[in-house]
């Protein structure tokens, strides 16, 4: 699917937010505290933010959690995320699950040992039947490892003799991609002041319309979602058409 299939043209609100939630680090330094600290307080606006979409009905949200960079961070940091991560597994699907949202993750989980695999299994079992909103948390997820896997696997068809290297086109790889069987972003939301997409989707977000701000992941409430939101609903999302091709086909 795509989000010219699927997403808003113009206006409105996106069916498909991805976010980097960037500067937890940052937050807790500057009060003194711990960097896990930061990372918890995030987790908070994790809720917040899920909360809102559902409301709102949007209808799906991808979270980029820990990139497969991420294992470069000090050893404790990464230590204690994976905790932070099984600690968020065991308080929230079951609330998830009672407000009809369902819990995907993508990436190479594995890396992150079968006791995480295990609960993250469960919980996708568990909330597979919601229909509200799509919460997809990627985790050692890398756009480039994303369309890496997707390759190898096209490659398997062609060496089966199931497929021939002439007729590959994006519409054969689109299949293989984690996030396949969701439309592709509306909107992509970075805060904490870098402006760059950090190889997080890097196929999906093609089309998508940008959104970067300096506020601190922790400090992002609703106030700042809706900014943001209302940043969106002021763009015209041409796909390749002209303005005037756009508004026509809104009139007709």
């Amino acid at each position: 699917m795509t989000t010219m299939d699927q997403g808003s043209m113009e206006g409105g609100l996106p069916s498909h937010v991805a976010v980097i939630m960037d500067g937890n680090g940052r937050w807790a330094k500057a009060r003194g505290q711990a960097r896990i600290q930061g990372h918890r307080k995030g987790v908070e606006m994790v809720r917040e933010l899920v909360a809102a979409c559902a409301e709102k009905g949007i209808r799906a949200v991808t979270l980029f959690a820990f990139s497969s960079e991420n294992w470069r961070r000090p050893r404790l940091e990464v230590r204690l995320l994976r905790q932070l991560f099984l600690f968020a597994l065991d308080r929230e699907i079951a609330k998830l699950h009672d407000n009809d949202i369902q819990f995907r993750a993508i990436g190479d989980i594995g890396a992150f040992g079968p006791e995480i695999v295990q609960r993250v299994r469960d919980a996708e079992a568990m909330t597979c039947q919601n229909k509200r909103l799509r919460l997809t948390i990627a985790a050692n997820y890398g756009g480039r490892w994303d369309i890496a896997q997707a390759c190898a696997r096209v490659a398997l068809e062609v060496r089966a003799g199931t497929l021939e290297p002439a007729a590959i086109t994006p519409d054969t790889l689109a299949p293989y991609l984690s996030m396949a069987d969701v439309p592709e972003p509306d909107l992509f939301i970075r805060t904490g002041g870098e402006q760059r997409i950090s190889n997080f989707l890097l196929w999906q977000l093609a089309y998508t319309e940008l959104y970067f701000t300096p506020v601190l992941w922790p400090d992002f409430d609703r106030k700042q979602f809706d900014i943001a939101l209302e940043s969106f609903a002021g763009r015209q999302r041409r796909f390749g058409r002209t303005g005037d091709q756009v508004e026509a086909a809104w009139r007709a």
